[in-house]
């Protein structure tokens, strides 16, 4: 029943940012003509997705603040090249996640933070629903990195799993199966309190 529940939250929220898609296109394509409200619009409609995918991949609040800051700060600057293909997340994602590889080849280790230190951070509160905190909370704790991904791409951008196989580079029966492996996961830590 509870797995229930957070899947039909998550499906939910993937139909709501895939709606938001067309838009997210035409904002980044005014703010390649330097307009700067259809930035702020645009951080504005994608931001927390945004971050939530760079937090699921680096898991330290403070060096995805930053990245997130580099990511739409090279948004702005690389608008104007951006070619309309009906994939705007993906484009900034892949800025994003470019930006986390730099950020691990720079600092040469992974950042690593206890759950409970993670959970009383307030740069979660950029997440403001709270099935996708909750969702997102479990998920940066008890999930393998390509799990996480998986889950937040979907679950916080609304993305496809076609869509999120092309930009991992894995096939879409690998990601079907670990997104399902992932649900159970999350199914298991919430039915057991918390304890995983």
């Amino acid at each position: 029943m509870l797995l229930i529940s957070v899947a039909m939250a998550l499906e939910g929220s993937a139909l709501r940012r895939r709606k938001e898609l067309d838009m997210d296109e035409e904002l980044l394509l005014r703010t390649g003509r330097g307009d700067s409200e259809a930035l702020a619009e645009l951080v504005r409609t994608t931001g927390k997705a945004v971050y939530a995918y760079i937090l699921s991949i680096v898991r330290n609040p403070e060096d995805a603040d930053d990245i997130y800051q580099d990511t739409f700060l090279k948004v702005r600057t690389a608008a104007a090249e951006y070619k309309p293909q009906g994939k705007p997340m993906a484009w900034i994602f892949t800025i994003a996640r470019n930006y986390c590889m730099m950020h691990y080849r720079k600092e040469q280790k992974k950042a690593e933070l206890g759950f409970e230190e993670l959970e009383n951070m307030p740069a979660l509160s950029k997440i403001e629903k709270k099935e996708e905190r909750m969702v997102l909370e479990a998920a940066l704790g008890i999930l393998t990195e390509e799990e996480r991904q998986i889950v937040i791409l979907h679950a916080v951008t609304g993305m496809k799993h076609r869509e999120i196989a092309r930009m991992l580079s894995m096939p879409l029966s690998t990601v079907l199966s670990k997104y399902r492996r992932s649900l159970t996961k999350l199914k298991a830590h919430l039915e057991g309190g918390g304890e995983s």
